[in-house]
């Protein structure tokens, strides 16, 4: 035949394409695997991995397996722990590398430095306005909803947002964290302060408009 066509062949390439053929009969077909969902039994909710669900599990049961050997709070991840401890080393890892200001957490940091830019990405989807930090979100939402999940223990009265109780809670112990450095007055509030602090300073930015007269408070 190959003197018929005029063309040379060469037997080393016949038994290498018969060869092939035979591998590619022999070999069995490879099938991709499926990876298998993990689905939460309780929620419904899938995993792509089991050690996910498992941590997800945490939720519902409030299983909490990692202790802190200082104070025994205990935590559902073992990440929490880690960032929780910090707290008692002082131990600050992230670094502003404009400010040079330390947190605890990255997602601190992260949102710290939206103060610098200026970025506000956490929108409220009522009124449209905008915040550096998530939790200023949750805590604006509630304005819209009338919730008020802050309670105090001692009179009952609820808030909206925590920092709102905290401030709230001086009132009952009389703590007064902000202290005038010149005259060593203290106040419950930083608002006070600052206020207090224009009678040293001689300024006074607030103007009637009838008599122009000029004032340190409003009164």
């Amino acid at each position: 035949m190959a003197e018929e066509t005029g063309k040379s062949t060469d037997s080393s390439d016949i038994c290498e394409k018969l060869s092939s053929r035979k591998r590619n009969i022999l070999t069995p077909k490879r099938t991709l695997k499926v990876a298998k969902p993990h689905r939460c039994d309780i929620c419904g909710k899938i995993f792509s991995e089991n050690n996910l669900l498992v941590r997800h599990k945490r939720i519902h049961t409030g299983e909490k397996p990692y202790h802190c050997d200082v104070c025994d709070k205990s935590f559902s991840e073992r990440s929490r722990l880690t960032t929780h401890k910090r707290t008692h080393t002082g131990e600050k890892p992230y670094l502003c590398d404009i400010c040079g200001k330390t947190f605890y957490q990255k997602c601190h940091l992260t949102e710290h430095k939206y103060f610098h830019s200026g970025e506000k990405p956490f929108h409220c989807d009522v009124c449209s306005k905008s915040f550096f930090q998530k939790s200023h979100l949750t805590a604006h939402k509630n304005i819209h909803t009338g919730e008020k999940p802050y309670h105090c223990d001692v009179c009952g009265k609820s808030f909206s947002e925590g920092s709102t109780l905290t401030k709230h809670k001086r009132s009952h112990s009389g703590i007064k964290p902000f202290k005038c450095d010149i005259c060593g007055k203290s106040f419950s509030l930083a608002s006070h302060l600052n206020r207090h602090k224009l009678i040293h300073t001689g300024n006074n930015p607030y103007h009637c408009d009838t008599c122009c007269k000029s004032l340190s408070i409003v009164t």
